[in-house]
């Protein structure tokens, strides 16, 4: 007689807080039962979640699955319900997350001049002006929210000084930015009336900067946009919006997670944490350069890929796929995965084997990756080497992760440290 089968374990329910605190034990559930598995989202949709690196870093670069939210085959009210709130209202589609070749390959190719590695080297001096400002308003006070103080202004400044908003405009920007991170925490509608202000602005901004531009005048992103479309790209005002407010959206969101889940991870891991400051003490770099990315695939700021819909029939990971599906990558699922990682759960700073999908894959590779990567580096050997002994502040089991299905972040991260004297500008 042939054994019983054994009784199966069953499916741990998703997108619970318990869940958004811990996700990684049902990530691990799915990889192993049900790779390719269709669910319910919160919003209602029903989408394919793929969660085993080999299947994820395939779909990542599968152009039968479409980024253009057109192809999503539910019902017109529901495609509001797989992007940015408010981004269709205001006008700002037509950005690099929505569009796929030939409009991507187009759009990418403008923006790509303002992230090369000579442009991100040139902006390190004031990343790391910014984040010693910041370490300053509360070095001295002992203790210290570091997402909010540190973690989400940090990235909000940088990406203002690259796009070009001038400085008395950017605080501005911080408020917009700060209701669109809170999601389900904030106002209801709070999100979209955000988006309404930013496009506002961002229509006149780029209106101001076209009426005053001169052939050699500003070097910044929008200035640079512009240009672009005056020389025969056809990027329109809309296309020119759309595209800084995307570069704004995922520059911020995702560095401050960066920056306070990489704080974070490190805290619970003193012993990575201390190996790390012993390095920066005598001045090496290479092992911030490996943790960086370490903390990028242990714990990132991008739990799922944006939205994806099927154009076609095809099939991933044994799973078919009828057109118009939405299928949406976890990476979060995909860089724990132990056939691609070795002891995936561990967090080990100097690993070298880490062809971790923490920023995509394939076209739609993040296109900021390297200036995140800058301020991530800068925000987390700064904070180390002036507050050497900061401690968290909170049991673990109190902290709060923010809702929401694409990012991965905490709410807040309080901390204590000794206080430092503040720094005299020489």
């Amino acid at each position: 007689m042939r054994a019983p089968d054994p009784v199966r374990e069953p499916a741990p329910e998703l997108f619970t807080w318990e869940f958004a605190t811990d996700p990684y034990p049902a990530y691990a559930w799915l990889r192993e039962h049900a790779p390719v598995h269709r669910t319910r989202l919160p919003s209602g949709v029903e989408a394919w979640l793929v969660t085993r690196y080999a299947d994820a870093r395939q779909a990542l670069a599968d152009q039968r699955l479409s980024k253009n939210p057109a192809h999503h085959d539910e019902p017109a009210h529901a495609k509001g319900k797989t992007g940015i709130p408010g981004e269709r209202k205001a006008e700002l589609m037509t950005h690099l997350l929505n569009i796929d070749p030939p409009d991507h390959t187009r759009l990418r190719r403008l923006v790509s001049k303002a992230f090369t590695p000579r442009r991100v080297a040139e902006f390190a001096p004031r990343v790391q002006e910014l984040t010693d400002q910041l370490i300053d308003q509360f070095a001295d006070r002992g203790t210290a929210d570091l997402i909010h103080e540190f973690a989400f202004p940090l990235p909000i400044y940088a990406i203002c000084d690259m796009l070009g908003v001038p400085r008395e405009d950017q605080d501005d920007f911080r408020d917009w930015a700060g209701m669109m991170i809170r999601h389900g925490g904030g106002p209801r509608g709070g999100v979209a009336r955000s988006v309404k202000k930013m496009r506002g602005y961002l229509a006149e901004l780029i209106h101001r900067k076209r009426a005053g531009l001169r052939q050699d005048g500003d070097d910044d992103l929008i200035s640079g946009l512009i240009r672009a479309s005056d020389h025969g790209e056809h990027l329109t005002e809309n296309e020119a919006a759309a595209m800084a407010f995307i570069l704004l959206f995922a520059g911020f969101e995702t560095t401050v997670n960066l920056i306070g889940n990489g704080i974070y991870a490190l805290l619970r891991n003193p012993v990575q944490r201390e190996r790390l400051q012993k390095s920066l003490a005598v001045g090496e770099t290479d092992l911030l350069a490996t943790g960086v990315e370490e903390l990028l695939r242990y714990d990132g700021p991008v739990e799922i890929a944006t939205w994806r819909f099927a154009t076609e029939e095809l099939t991933i990971g044994g799973q078919h796929i009828e057109p118009g599906d939405p299928v949406l990558v976890v990476l979060a699922a995909a860089d724990r995965d132990p056939e691609r990682f070795a002891e995936p759960d561990t967090l080990d700073l100097a690993r070298r084997d880490n062809q971790h999908l923490g920023y995509g894959h394939g076209i739609h590779y993040c296109l900021g990756a390297p200036l995140a990567r800058l301020e991530g580096q800068t925000a987390i050997a700064t904070l180390l080497a002036r507050l050497p002994d900061l401690q968290l502040d909170a049991d673990p089991d109190d902290l709060r992760w923010r809702g929401g299905l694409i990012m991965r972040g905490l709410r807040t991260l309080p901390v204590r440290f000794t206080s430092q004297p503040r720094r005299h500008d020489s």
